[in-house]
């Protein structure tokens, strides 16, 4: 438990120093790296929606009108931008301060789970879609997106070289396969695809009805 209090510690300093500059960063990066996977992600959420660590709400205006959109952030400073955001759209966003680690809802609360570009900088990535499997519905569906160890042998090399630095500097890893973790968890995938030289993942999945693996 004190491990825990002092990680998340950690990620609320690291994003209350980032937050500001965020929005600036992703901007490039989305443009030439995630292209259109925000929109492929949220496009297919349905029913009832979690988003898992939302961010500055960059996915927001991706999910399909009428969206029964619940977000939440373990960062308040976070929080505050995806909440500006939801009101310049318009979005009735219920948003909540939480752990991906400890999600505050009740087990079997959601059709569909959205986590786009933050499995990477969650410091217990097994932990976190653990709880995912555990709030969704049996059947329910798991929509992830986000930065892995590339397919390339020349970027993976680049990547096992900077993942000390930036691991240390912004707690985001460059070496995660999320795909591993779903399926020891009790998903079926059930769409998978790399681009960007192998270095950003989607994945769509289906909670099974039995127990977790």
């Amino acid at each position: 438990m004190a491990q825990q209090e002092a990680q998340d510690a950690r990620t609320r300093a690291i994003w209350q120093r980032d937050a500001p500059q965020y929005d600036g960063w992703m901007r490039h990066y989305d443009r030439h790296m995630i292209r259109d996977g925000r929109r492929w992600a949220c496009s297919q959420a349905h029913g009832r929606v979690l988003e898992v660590a939302v961010g500055t709400g960059l996915n927001l205006r991706h999910y399909p009108k009428g969206t029964d959109l619940t977000a939440v952030d373990l960062s308040p400073d976070m929080l505050e931008r995806a909440r500006g955001r939801a009101d310049e759209l318009g979005l009735p966003i219920t948003f909540t301060e939480a752990s991906a680690t400890e999600l505050p809802f009740p087990d079997a609360s959601f059709d569909t789970l959205v986590c786009a570009l933050a499995l990477c900088c969650i410091p217990d990535d097994r932990a976190a879609v653990a709880e995912m499997h555990r709030v969704l519905k049996p059947g329910g569906t798991l929509l992830i997106l986000d930065h892995v160890i590339s397919s390339n042998f020349a970027v993976r090399m680049g990547q096992r070289l900077l993942d000390p630095l930036l691991v240390k500097r912004f707690g985001d890893h460059q070496l995660r396969r999320p795909l591993h973790l779903v399926r020891q968890s009790g998903f079926t995938i059930t769409r998978r695809d790399r681009y960007s030289l192998g270095m950003i993942e989607r994945l769509a999945a289906i909670k099974d009805s039995g127990p977790a693996a």
